[in-house]
């Protein structure tokens, strides 16, 4: 028979896998909406935005009561503590998409040029983030701390193509003066993608710590 304690975890758990379902659809609708330039779609990613933060708001008051009726110690307290952060880490990614789409309404007005978004490699970006996204989600179904460290791998990649982008955009910028403000915004959603990856690190970090004990924060060993 499960034990009390374990039916509210769970519940915890199954309350922040819908969160997590949630912030990945935001992730994919606004890949889209920017890739397209889907304004309709731009649109649907912010109005839904409201939807992530009162999950957001329903997780956290669901581990306060746990922790505070339940006096959870050892891997217990670990696990509510890990889906807190957990939890502020995926709101936080599902702001970035809303920037992703905000840019997409105020910002463009056709697709990007193909050969200008391949040097970008902002697909690229947008498929790594969402790799890394997705294995974390699977590390903590799975309680998998060795598939969680590899998100860290992952990440370093992203840092490559957020460095590079300058470089291209200043060449852009060079060519068509004109657009230089709008390059510049576009940079903005380059520095969104690569927030979303440090986030990823982050709920990698945490379900390390809740599985293995280790906190790896400011720590040498995610190099």
């Amino acid at each position: 028979m499960e034990k009390h304690i374990d039916l509210e975890l769970r519940l915890l758990k199954d309350s922040l896998m819908q969160m997590w379902q949630m912030v990945g659809k935001q992730i994919n609708k606004s890949e889209t909406a920017f890739m397209s330039c889907d304004r309709s779609l731009a649109r649907e990613v912010i109005a839904r935005e409201k939807m992530c933060n009162a999950m957001e708001l329903k997780i956290d008051s669901q581990c306060e009561s746990f922790i505070a009726l339940n006096n959870p110690v050892a891997i217990d307290l670990r696990l509510a503590l890990a889906i807190l952060k957990i939890n502020n880490n995926l709101e936080r990614i599902a702001d970035f998409a809303e920037g992703v789409a905000i840019f997409v309404l105020k910002n463009m007005s056709e697709p990007l040029d193909k050969d200008f978004a391949d040097k970008l490699r902002i697909a690229e970006m947008f498929s790594e983030v969402k790799l890394m996204f997705s294995m974390a989600q699977e590390a903590l179904e799975e309680e998998n701390s060795g598939k969680a460290e590899k998100v860290f791998g992952s990440d370093n990649l992203v840092d490559e193509i957020n460095h590079e982008s300058i470089k291209v955009l200043v060449e852009q910028m060079r060519k068509q003066p004109e657009k230089a403000e709008e390059y510049l915004y576009l940079h903005s959603v380059i520095r969104k993608l690569e927030r979303i990856g440090d986030r990823c690190n982050n709920i990698a970090e945490e379900i390390v710590f809740y599985l293995d004990a280790k906190v790896l924060k400011h720590s040498k060993i995610k190099e």
